[in-house]
C-alpha cells in the first residue's frame, strides 16, 4: 500500500478530530451539539426535507434522526410542516433556528480561527485546499459506502 505510515497517521488524526467534534465541550452551552448543528445545517440547505432523507444522508438510523429532530422542534429551531405521516413531515428552520445556526457557525469558526491563529496564512490556505481535496475524493472500494452526504 502506498503511504502506509502516513495513511495510518491521517486516519488517527481524523478519528481524534471526529471525537473532539462529537464529544467535545461547547464554547457556548446554549449552542447545539455537533449532531444537532449538523441536522440544522442539513435542513437549512434542504428546506422541506424529511427525517428519512437526513438519516440516509448521514448514514444513521431514522430513530437517531427523529430524536435529534424532536430536540430541535422542542427547542423551537425546527418546524415540522403538515404532511403525510407515511413520508414524514417536511422540515424547515424557524427564525430562531436560523439565528441559532448562524450563532453556532460563528462559534465553531471562531474555534477554528483560534486553533490556526499562529499558523502562516499559506498553511491555513493549504490546509483548506487539502481538506476540500480529501472530501471530494471518492474512495476506491469493493464495498458500498452509500449513505454519506459530504455536506452533512
Amino acid at each position: 500500500m502506498q503511504h502506509r505510515g502516513s495513511v495510518a497517521q491521517v486516519h488517527e488524526e481524523l478519528v481524534h478530530l471526529v471525537r473532539q467534534l462529537v464529544t467535545g465541550d461547547r464554547v457556548d452551552a446554549a449552542a447545539p451539539s455537533f449532531a444537532l448543528h449538523s441536522v440544522l445545517s442539513y435542513i437549512e440547505r434542504n428546506p422541506g426535507c424529511r427525517a428519512t432523507q437526513i438519516a440516509d444522508a448521514f448514514g444513521v438510523h431514522r430513530s437517531t434522526v427523529s430524536r435529534q429532530i424532536k430536540t430541535c422542534v422542542d427547542s423551537g429551531w425546527v418546524k415540522a410542516e403538515i404532511g403525510p405521516v407515511r413520508n414524514g413531515h417536511p422540515l424547515t428552520l424557524t427564525d430562531a433556528g436560523a439565528r441559532m445556526l448562524e450563532r453556532a457557525d460563528r462559534s465553531r469558526q471562531a474555534e477554528v480561527a483560534d486553533r490556526v491563529r499562529s499558523w502562516p496564512s499559506e498553511d491555513v490556505d493549504t490546509f483548506a485546499q487539502l481538506l476540500r481535496r480529501f472530501s471530494a475524493t471518492e474512495p476506491i472500494s469493493d464495498t458500498d459506502t452509500s449513505g454519506g452526504d459530504p455536506n452533512a
